[in-house]
């Protein structure tokens, strides 16, 4: 049941591009007990099919600019094998505080981010 819960959870951000990720690779590691590895992998799995309705939804409200798109996919098919095959090598418990650190560094981009915006407006 948690996991119909995870998945609930994972898709409405993925909906909103926040990014489920960062709620269903922790909750596979934390409560369904899944090594790192396994957990990016099937939220790299569970990405596909939100991913291909969230566009959809987004192009059919004009909200995609093609010319970033353009300029964002080569560099980064390239740097998602390189990520790949780095996290195939590194160790779990490495990999999960890797993961860890980028999730603090994002919290603490959003909060100042908010911060500032709130001052400017």
């Amino acid at each position: 049941m948690i996991v119909f819960f995870i998945g609930i959870l994972t898709g409405i951000l993925s909906g909103l591009g926040i990014g489920g990720g960062t709620i269903l690779i922790p909750s596979l590691v934390f409560f369904i007990k899944t090594n790192q590895q396994i957990a990016q992998s099937v939220n790299l799995i569970a990405f596909i099919p939100s991913s291909v309705v969230a566009l959809i939804v987004h192009f059919k409200n004009k909200n995609i600019e093609k010319n970033m798109i353009k300029r964002l996919i080569v560099p980064g098919i390239a740097a998602t094998c390189i990520g790949s095959l780095l996290a195939i090598k590194i160790n779990s418990d490495m990999l999960k505080k890797i993961f860890s650190i980028f999730l603090f560094c994002m919290g603490i981009f959003e909060y100042i981010s908010a911060k500032n915006f709130k001052k400017n407006n």
